[in-house]
């Protein structure tokens, strides 16, 4: 992961203060499939911590994937699904650098992510991604359009991919 776009410029002891407001939504660079957006708020390059806002689009899923580090997850709006376990707001989740994932937005999701290691960035594999199935049904009209939008990608790059289409 680009560390550069964050506030890279503290890396002291001071006192800081950052206004949501102030900061733009840009897409992810963590190697994930497109759609997620993020408001990068800190990076410490010392200990290598990430603070950020994530936006999981509706009808996303993320693949079950590794990075070289560990992230706090606080799910700020929304719902995900995790392990089987429904997240909502509130909700806490924390990840390792082992295997996690898949992991469902059906509705869509923005989450607060503290991470702390060499690199963010998720490593994954097309083959299982493309050939999982949904666990969780939208709620929103939202989801239901994000979900066949997502699912068409997927499809896509399954064909391109030369991996057989996805199951109904």
């Amino acid at each position: 992961m680009n560390d550069a776009p964050y506030n890279s410029a503290v890396g002291d002891n001071e006192f800081h203060l950052i206004r949501d407001a102030d900061l733009e939504w840009v897409d992810s660079d963590a190697g994930l499939p497109p759609g997620v957006r993020t408001k990068r708020m800190l990076f410490d390059p010392v200990m290598k911590r990430r603070t950020s806002k994530v936006r999981f689009p509706p009808g996303y899923i993320e693949p079950r994937h590794t990075h070289i580090g560990w992230h706090n997850v606080l799910v700020l709006e929304g719902r995900m699904c995790v392990h089987g376990m429904e997240l909502r707001r509130g909700d806490f989740v924390f990840g390792w650098d082992l295997p996690h994932g898949p992991f469902e937005y059906p509705d869509g999701c923005d989450v607060f992510a503290v991470s702390m290691g060499e690199s963010m960035h998720h490593e994954w594999e097309w083959e299982p991604f493309l050939a999982y199935q949904r666990q969780w049904q939208p709620e929103t009209e939202a989801g239901r359009a994000g979900s066949i939008e997502f699912d068409r990608w997927r499809a896509e790059m399954a064909r391109q991919h030369g991996l057989p289409p996805l199951r109904s």
